[in-house]
């Protein structure tokens, strides 16, 4: 213990085993011990005393939008890692298109690498991206460190990122398949959303119409279908629709390696609040009905869905028009993410525990950052989010880091504030003010 440098003590230290009183000690960036409250402080090292305020890991956020380079006038590694800090998050996974260029070759990845490089405040990763004509360099990336490849079933929304057919699902996945990597896929039939009735402007329930839940359901069958057949590893992003639900559970007692996530925004907004016009709230899948999200906290509370991430896509504000339409499709929380979960999830029953694993245990574990990140225990990174969970504040816009403050949480009154955030036992967030960046550049762990 003598090389311990700092301790941090808290009467509420959220641990795999369980939240307790404890003094979690660090040395060299990482957590050395985690030891009764009032153990001894080793001579030399300072003690942070954070009385009743809450120990718990920093959150591991595997699904941003970053759009850097590119499109930075949506988002930027500077303002994006900010925003992430402030709310609790020290890793974060970068999204490979909205970007210019998309993260789909070596030579695109080492770009955005070099952009991010010196604006990292927290961690980060990167995702590659599976393209109809790219097949050839998934392993390259694979290689080069990505976590995984994103893929879209239907079109993307950016003409430099073209959906895969059925076909070229199954050309990359047999690929992706044959190195062991993942496959992390945006989820909805083209042809069911063809079908559906398409009226564009201002209602928000002409734009649900308009992204049926058998667009979701549809294609996670055939996802699923496909990763049975080659035993791939595949994950669905944003799941919005709970009527796939049995059928994931139905894969995953097979031992189909499916995981699943959703999103704050389906965990705490419904259809019925969004008014006509207000496309802030609009995504991909979209927000649905206040029934439907009762049967996604139950899947979380199951098991059934693995993790919650943020899928954080902003824009301008002037591509966020009256009709949902033409509107940019993404919401903005990057920040509020955990404060937004935490307050729905106290109210349901849930304690800090669940909103640790399902928004860092289980995304560092998708990633392969488990042996690093996601828990505070002996030998992880010692990343922390120092949080007050019975304080609220209400969410004005101004006081947000992301580029662009455009947000379907405005003016809502949410529970949980951070008071500091950590990153490798160095405190890069106090009370809303920031050191310089200190975040490194993550690979995927061979």
């Amino acid at each position: 213990m003598s090389d311990v440098e700092l301790v941090l003590r808290s009467t509420r230290v959220i641990t795999p085993e369980g939240t307790r009183a404890a003094s979690v000690a660090v040395a060299a960036g990482k957590i050395t011990a985690v030891l009764p409250h009032d153990a001894e402080v080793p001579p030399g090292a300072r003690l942070e005393e954070l009385g009743d305020h809450v120990l718990l890991p920093g959150l591991v956020d595997t699904h941003v939008h970053v759009n850097d380079p590119g499109r930075t006038e949506w988002e930027g590694f500077w303002t994006a890692t900010r925003a992430a800090a402030a709310g609790g998050i020290t890793t974060l996974v970068d999204m490979p298109l909205n970007s210019l260029p998309p993260t789909t070759t070596v030579d695109h990845l080492r770009i955005k690498r070099d952009v991010a490089a010196d604006k990292a405040h927290i961690d980060v990763g990167f995702w590659g991206g599976a393209l109809p004509d790219n097949v050839k360099e998934l392993r390259p990336l694979h290689e080069a460190g990505v976590f995984g490849f994103k893929a879209f079933l239907s079109p993307s929304g950016v003409d430099e990122f073209p959906h895969l057919d059925q076909d070229g699902l199954a050309r990359s996945l047999a690929e992706i398949a044959s190195f062991g990597g993942l496959l992390i896929v945006h989820a909805e039939d083209p042809h069911h959303l063809e079908a559906a009735p398409q009226h564009g402007g201002p209602k928000y329930a002409d734009f649900l119409a308009s992204r049926p839940r058998d667009a979701e359901d549809t294609a996670i069958a055939r996802l699923i279908d496909r990763a049975k057949r080659l035993n791939a590893r595949v994950h669905v992003l944003h799941l919005s629709s709970s009527d796939a639900l049995p059928l994931i559970a139905e894969a995953k007692a097979e031992g189909v390696r499916v995981t699943v996530e959703t999103c704050p925004h389906y965990l705490t907004l419904t259809a019925e609040e969004v008014p006509d016009g207000a496309s802030e709230f609009k995504c991909c899948p979209p927000i649905r009905e206040s029934a439907n999200q009762d049967l996604l906290w139950q899947a979380l509370a199951d098991g059934t869905i693995d993790c919650v991430v943020t899928d954080h896509s902003p824009s301008t504000a002037d591509l966020k028009t009256d009709d949902f339409a033409t509107a940019w499709g993404g919401i903005s929380g990057l920040q509020l993410s955990l404060a937004a979960v935490w307050t729905e999830a106290r109210r349901r029953g849930h304690g800090l525990e669940d909103v640790v694993r399902w928004m860092s245990s289980r995304t560092a574990e998708l990633v392969g950052l488990d042996a690093r990140k996601g828990a505070i225990e002996v030998g992880r990174d010692a990343d922390f989010a120092v949080l007050a969970p019975d304080e609220t504040f209400t969410v004005d816009p101004a006081a947000l880091q992301h580029r662009n403050r455009v947000t379907a949480y405005a003016g809502k009154t949410l529970h949980g504030v951070v008071k500091s955030t950590w990153l490798r036992g160095e405190r890069i967030v106090l009370n809303g003010e920031f050191t310089p960046p200190k975040g490194q550049l993550l690979t995927r762990t061979p």
